[in-house]
């Protein structure tokens, strides 16, 4: 179930969703999406990341960064989470963290800003709806966009270098980007840094992977195919992207999902 964020926050949030785990989960992959994931964990039920081998909890809210190493997911049956999915470059208005301090990993937010987390996980345990509680979320990210003013402006400038690296339909090329946008490569290096936590080229390559993975979900168009249809030189290099992010290949990718199913794949990666 997916829910829209207010016209206050569509430039920062993508979406809402509320994913139940309808069967136990144990170390299945978790495939990064290109976004950052702010996640609300429901009482009942457990979950738990593993990245890089290091063992996390899923605490009551947690931030998860963006992804470049295999990750993988453990969770009990009937757990709910709602993730409120942000753009690449959001963070930077909500949390007054270096934003590379979130890169390949799972942060309790409770850690960050503890006593506004705890009374609003409180309100929101007491609302029934999924609305009211979204409405409350909303509530706490406009208060810190207020707070952080003077970063909206960079913000914007990198929601439209982010918006260039996810549209184009070649491979990244930072020579040609800097002079498309007539800013050098330098500043542009530096603001990634500085607001995403990712190089450009690190942002296009999961682009490039979750195009890919798209097509291993939802089709059965050969590996070959999609490795060139997503940019990739060949099917050498596709596989040694893809084993980067996750650990294994894309063949293994499409066994498992044929052999178990794909439901919650497609409501992680392709519902959102």
């Amino acid at each position: 179930m997916q829910y829209t964020p207010c016209d206050i926050l569509k430039p920062f949030i993508r979406n809402y969703s509320v994913i139940t785990i309808d069967k136990d989960i144990n170390n299945e992959i978790f495939y990064p999406s290109g976004y950052v994931d702010f996640i609300v964990k429901m009482p009942d039920g457990n979950a738990a990341t593993i990245i890089g081998g290091q063992y996390r909890d899923t605490p009551a809210f947690e931030l998860l960064g963006h992804l470049t190493v295999p990750t993988r997911l453990n969770a009990a049956k009937g757990t709910t989470i709602l993730i409120a999915r942000m753009y690449p470059y959001a963070c930077a208005v909500f949390f007054p963290n270096p934003i590379t301090d979130f890169t390949n990993s799972a942060t309790n937010l409770l850690d960050v800003y503890a006593r506004d987390l705890r009374d609003l996980y409180e309100v929101m345990m007491s609302k029934v709806s999924i609305g009211q509680q979204i409405d409350l979320i909303e509530s706490f990210f406009i208060e810190k966009l207020k707070k952080h003013e003077k970063k909206q402006q960079k913000v914007q400038q990198l929601s439209l270098i982010c918006r260039h690296i996810l549209s184009t339909g070649e491979g990244f090329d930072l020579n040609q980007l800097s002079s498309t946008l007539g800013l050098s490569k330098r500043y542009i290096q530096k603001q990634f840094f500085e607001m995403v936590g990712l190089t450009p080229g690190t942002l296009y390559a999961s682009y490039r992977f979750n195009r890919s993975l798209r097509q291993i979900l939802s089709t059965d168009v050969s590996l070959t195919s999609i490795a060139y249809e997503c940019d990739y030189y060949d099917q050498a290099h596709f596989i040694k992207e893809f084993r980067k992010f996750t650990g294994i290949t894309p063949l293994q990718v499409r066994r498992t999902l044929i052999k178990n199913g794909d439901d919650f794949q497609k409501a992680v990666n392709i519902g959102l």
